[in-house]
């Protein structure tokens, strides 16, 4: 099963220069929860922003697989060259980005979940494409500063 899983402010803007255009800590620590201990999928882009994150320490997931044509001399990863190496995973896995990679997986995702935060923010990158019309809103957890929510693939 294919979830994936993404902060996005009122426009539907994700990055800034290749990073998060916000610091919300209670987002990154529901990120971190969710994802941890699983099989995660992210482009080049967004591993090189995870680098600068984590620079030497170890990434909190099971496995982390990049989605690239380039070569990455990192143990911490291991590079898939094609979405068929993803779709032929039989285990759960979690799309963490960017906006490319999202583009590419969301025909196959069972389940989005997006956190909406509040407000408006200055950015570069948007998720342009998204159609929740294709998903039933199964969850939604209201905060100050951002809104949980879970959707699933209307069957």
């Amino acid at each position: 099963m294919i979830s994936m899983i993404w902060a996005m402010d009122e426009d539907n803007l994700i990055g800034k220069d290749n990073k998060m255009p916000w610091h919300v800590k209670e987002d990154l620590l529901y990120y971190k929860e969710k994802t941890k201990d699983k099989i995660v999928v992210m482009g080049y882009n967004t591993y090189i922003s995870m680098t600068t994150y984590y620079k030497n320490r170890p990434f909190p997931y099971v496995k982390c697989l990049v989605l690239t044509h380039r070569d990455i001399d990192d143990e911490r990863v291991s590079v898939i060259r094609s979405i068929d190496d993803v779709l032929n995973i039989n285990e759960d896995v979690f799309i963490v980005g960017g906006k490319n990679v999202y583009k590419q997986f969301l025909p196959y995702a069972s389940y989005l979940y997006i956190s909406y935060i509040k407000g408006h923010h200055e950015g570069d990158t948007y998720i342009d494409f998204l159609d929740l019309n294709d998903y039933d809103l199964v969850s939604e957890d209201e905060h100050p500063l951002v809104k949980y929510t879970v959707y699933q693939r209307k069957k």
